[in-house]
């Protein structure tokens, strides 16, 4: 995992403590940092429970589809819905345990000097230039306002805008690690917005 991509994680979690009518001067983003750090752990925490609930959830279908298997004939639907559940249950359950495993890794990695140094410069980065951001990321909206997005999306936008501009991040580096923050912190509309919002974008005209 490179140190950018764990930089801008913490930088997200950074941004999502400050709001957006806070203004940018005095911020004390060393003490931001920390918290987005202790947010991150119990973010770990979350994912690792979630993915034990999926997989009970998982085991008790499969149970529930042998027992209504004793039933005879008649039971097949239901028995087969039973097994369609738990393997979906199981599917999701083993999905947020494969991305749970790479938290407690950002996590120790967040302590690094040059990962802290990029999280508190991303949320500089964001936060002196937010307002034209906001602006440019709007125009490409596409009948829709970056303010109806979710605070998290609008965040995740941001920070890939400035790590190609600002960063020197390649322009579907920094949209493919924007997807994968998505993936971990929004849902699947927001994954997709993001998406197509930084795909017009990164062609849009470059800023004079």
């Amino acid at each position: 995992m490179q140190s950018r991509t764990v930089a801008r994680e913490l930088a997200l979690l950074m941004l999502g403590q400050i709001s957006d009518r806070q203004p940018a001067a005095d911020m004390p983003l060393d003490a931001l940092l920390q918290q987005a750090q202790a947010s991150l752990s119990q973010h770990v925490r979350e994912a690792l429970d979630q993915a034990a609930t999926d997989l009970q959830a998982a085991q008790q279908q499969l149970l529930d589809s042998e027992l209504q298997d004793q039933g005879g004939a008649e039971q097949i639907p239901r028995v087969r819905q039973h097994l369609q559940e738990g393997l979906a249950h199981a599917e999701q359950g083993l999905n947020r345990l494969s991305a749970s495993l790479e938290l407690p890794r950002l996590l120790m990695l967040s302590d690094q000097d040059e990962i802290r140094r990029g999280a508190v410069d991303r949320t500089r980065a964001v936060l002196r230039s937010r307002e034209d951001l906001d602006q440019r990321l709007d125009a490409v909206m596409e009948g829709w306002r970056l303010t109806r997005l979710p605070r998290i999306d609008r965040d995740i936008l941001r920070l890939a805008a400035v790590d190609i501009e600002q960063f020197n991040t390649p322009a579907a580096v920094a949209c493919n690690e924007a997807v994968e923050l998505a993936n971990r912190y929004s849902d699947e509309q927001g994954r997709r917005m993001i998406n197509g919002v930084l795909r017009r974008f990164t062609s849009a005209p470059a800023k004079g």
